[in-house]
C-alpha cells in the first residue's frame, strides 16, 4: 500500500503539470505554429533527460523510440497545441479526462490488465464529471479544437500502454528521452514543410517554452512513465483526471473564465474518480498469504519412524564393540571363554598328557 501511494504521488506530478500547459500555451506562446511549438518543447526536454541518463538507443529501441515518439510526443504535442489555441483552457483539459477509459480498454489486450469494477466505476464517474463540465462550459466550442483534443487523447492512450508493455526492457529515463528526441526530430521537418520558417520568440515565449520543456515535459513524462511501470494502467489513467482539475482551476483563477454550479459538481465527480482508482490499486496488495508453502517442509520432520530405528541400530552395534575392545586389551585369556568352540579344544589337551608316561 505504501509503495502504491508513493508511485501515485510521483505520477500525479504529470497531470498537474500538463494541466498548466493550456494556460501557458494560450497566454505566452505564438499562435499558428503548432508543429514548431511541439518541437521546441520535445527536443530540449529529450536532450535534458539524455544528459542525465547518458544512454543511447540500442537494438530494436531505434524503431521503438520513433513509434513511441510519434504517438506520445510529436502527434500528441501538435494536436494539444492546436486544441490549446482553439479551445478554452477548461474545455481543452477536460476532454483529456476520457483517457482512462481508452487506456483501460487498450491495456486489456496489450498487457493483460483486465479493468476491475473500481477502475471502471472511477472512469465512468470521471466521464460524468467531464460531461457536466463540457456542456456547461462558457464560450463557443470550436469543432477543430475538439477533434484535435480527442485525437491527442486517443493517440497518447495507445502510446502509453505500448510504452508500459516495453517498460521492462530499458531504463525509464532513457526510454523517455529517446521518445522525446524521436518525436521532436519527426516534428522538425514537418514543421519546416508546413509552417515555413520558425517563429520569432520574445522573452515571454522563451520563458513559456522553457517551462514547458523542463517541467511540463521532461519532469512530467519521466514521472508518468515511472507510474506506468509500477502501477496498473487504469490507476495511472485515473490519475490523469487531475489534468482537467488543474486546467479548470487555472482558467478560473488566472484567465478569468467563469465556472458554473454544474461544473463544480463535475469537479467533485472527477476527484471521486481519482480516489476510486487509488483504492483499486491498493486492493491487490493484501493477498500476501504465502505462509502456506512453509508448512509442507515442516511435515516431514515429525516422521519419527526413521529416527528411532537409526538410534537403536547404532546403540546395539556400539555396545558389544566397546567391551570387546576392552577385553582384548585387558584380559586376553578371557577371550576364549565365551567362545563355545574353544573350551572343548582345551579339555582334551589337559587329559592327554597323563596317559603318555
Amino acid at each position: 500500500m505504501e509503495g502504491n501511494l508513493k508511485w501515485s504521488l510521483v505520477t500525479a506530478v504529470a497531470p498537474v503539470a500538463w494541466g498548466t500547459t493550456y494556460f501557458v500555451t494560450r497566454e505566452y506562446l505564438p499562435e499558428s505554429h503548432p508543429l514548431y511549438g511541439a518541437a521546441f518543447r520535445a527536443v530540449p526536454a529529450g536532450l535534458l533527460l539524455l544528459a542525465v541518463c547518458r544512454k543511447l538507443p540500442h537494438g530494436s529501441w531505434w524503431w521503438k523510440s520513433l513509434v513511441l515518439g510519434a504517438l506520445n510526443m510529436s502527434g500528441f504535442f501538435a494536436l494539444v497545441y492546436v486544441a490549446a489555441q482553439r479551445l478554452p483552457t477548461s474545455l481543452a483539459s477536460i476532454i483529456m479526462a476520457l483517457a482512462p477509459l481508452f487506456m483501460m480498454m487498450i491495456a486489456w489486450p496489450l498487457v493483460g490488465e483486465r479493468p476491475g469494477w473500481k477502475h471502471l466505476t472511477g472512469a465512468m464517474t470521471g466521464v460524468a464529471g467531464v460531461c457536466l463540465m463540457v456542456f456547461t462550459a462558457t464560450g463557443a466550442v470550436d469543432t477543430i479544437g475538439v477533434l484535435a483534443s480527442v485525437g491527442a487523447m486517443a493517440m497518447s492512450s495507445y502510446g502509453y500502454v505500448l510504452a508500459k508493455r516495453w517498460s521492462d526492457e530499458v531504463d525509464v529515463l532513457a526510454a523517455t528521452s529517446w521518445q522525446l528526441l524521436g518525436g521532436g526530430l519527426l516534428l522538425l521537418p514537418c514543421a519546416a514543410l508546413v509552417e515555413g520558417a520558425p517563429p520569432a520568440l520574445d522573452g515571454p515565449a522563451l520563458i513559456g517554452f522553457g517551462y514547458l520543456a523542463v517541467v511540463a515535459t521532461a519532469l512530467a513524462f519521466a514521472a508518468w512513465f515511472l507510474g506506468l511501470k509500477h502501477l496498473p494502467a487504469g490507476t495511472v489513467g485515473l490519475l490523469g483526471l487531475l489534468n482537467p482539475v488543474t486546467g479548470v482551476l487555472l482558467g478560473l483563477l488566472l484567465a478569468g473564465e467563469s465556472l458554473s454550479g454544474r461544473q463544480v459538481v463535475g469537479l467533485v465527480l472527477t476527484l471521486c474518480g481519482v480516489v476510486l482508482g487509488q483504492r483499486a490499486s491498493r486492493t491487490p496488495a493484501p493477498p500476501p498469504e504465502v505462509p502456506e508453502p512453509s508448512e509442507p517442509p515442516e511435515r516431514p520432520e515429525p516422521s519419527g519412524s526413521a529416527e528411532p530405528s537409526e538410534r537403536s541400530e547404532p546403540s546395539r552395534s556400539a555396545e558389544p564393540s566397546e567391551p570387546s575392545n576392552l577385553s582384548e586389551l585387558s584380559k586376553p585369556s578371557e577371550r576364549s571363554k565365551p567362545s563355545g568352540s574353544a573350551e572343548p579344544a582345551e579339555r582334551p589337551s589337559r587329559i592327554n598328557p597323563p596317559p603318555s608316561p
